[in-house]
């Protein structure tokens, strides 16, 4: 009985041991359980890291795309133009026949300029619309002036040259003339003005007026330089030119010319 007791006691022992064991176990489970749980927590749900955001830019609304490819126009017909044709105009030589007076202008109405000398070579360099009058100058020279074309022998035809006009060389002393008027008869233009009064030494010792006329000759307009001493000149101005006639007056002294005044011309058939 003794010995059954004993046994009953051990075995009681064991058993309270065991569950000593057993509830101390228990916090150590729980702590990996933890631990555990923890780790999967972690995984399944990171921590969220925030990035710094760099907006995109925006397109203003002051740019425009520009092309700069201009659309060809429809092709429109047209016709061929013609370029102009320019004449080509010759400079011929000369050889001078006697001494005469060169001038200012392609007529006797003009001042002198300089002498020419029998046997003189010059260049020729223009004309007045008939081939009449010729521009000549030294060859190389650039002081032209006018001599009648019959006092010249000129190695080519005169008509090859180019039509020409110089102005004339002004005077700084005088006023052009005054009370500038012009009556027609028939065929027949006068043209009349108020004197211009010279200072004495000024006077050029030619012709004190100069007219510079373009008239209607033979259906044409023609230029007709026309001196005079008294203040009035005729002239003839046909009927039958498309272009109308007109005309301009200088005064002159023994400086030059002084500034043109337009003739109030009257047309034929008016």
């Amino acid at each position: 009985m003794r010995k059954y007791a004993m046994l009953l006691l051990a075995g009681l022992i064991l058993v309270v041991g065991g569950a000593a064991c057993s509830r101390q176990a228990a916090p150590e489970a729980s702590a990996v359980e933890n631990t555990a749980l923890a780790t999967l927590t972690a995984t399944a749900n990171p921590p969220t890291v925030t990035q710094p955001i760099t907006p995109a830019p925006s397109p203003t609304g002051t740019q425009t795309a520009t092309s700069t490819v201009t659309p060809d126009p429809s092709p429109q017909p047209t016709d061929t133009p013609t370029a102009p044709v320019t004449p080509t105009y010759a400079i011929l030589r000369g050889e001078v026949r006697d001494q005469a007076n060169c001038r200012y202008g392609p007529g006797y109405p003009y001042l002198y300029k300089y002498g020419v000398y029998t046997g003189y070579v010059m260049e020729v360099i223009g004309r007045n619309e008939l081939g009449t009058w010729l521009l000549m100058q030294a060859i190389g020279g650039t002081n032209p002036c006018w001599l009648k074309a019959t006092l010249m022998d000129v190695r080519g035809d005169v008509m090859s040259v180019a039509p020409a006009y110089i102005p004339l060389p002004p005077s700084p002393y005088y006023a052009p003339p005054t009370g500038v008027f012009g009556v027609r008869n028939g065929d027949e233009v006068t043209i009349s003005w108020n004197p211009l009064y010279l200072r004495a030494g000024d006077d050029a010792e030619w012709f004190p007026y100069l007219v510079e006329a373009w008239v209607c000759q033979a259906g044409r307009l023609v230029f007709t330089p026309v001196g005079s001493y008294e203040t009035f000149v005729t002239v003839r101005d046909e009927a039958g030119c498309a272009e109308a006639s007109h005309g301009r007056l200088y005064g002159v002294e023994k400086h030059g010319y002084t500034r043109w005044v337009e003739i109030p011309w009257p047309q034929a058939g008016h």
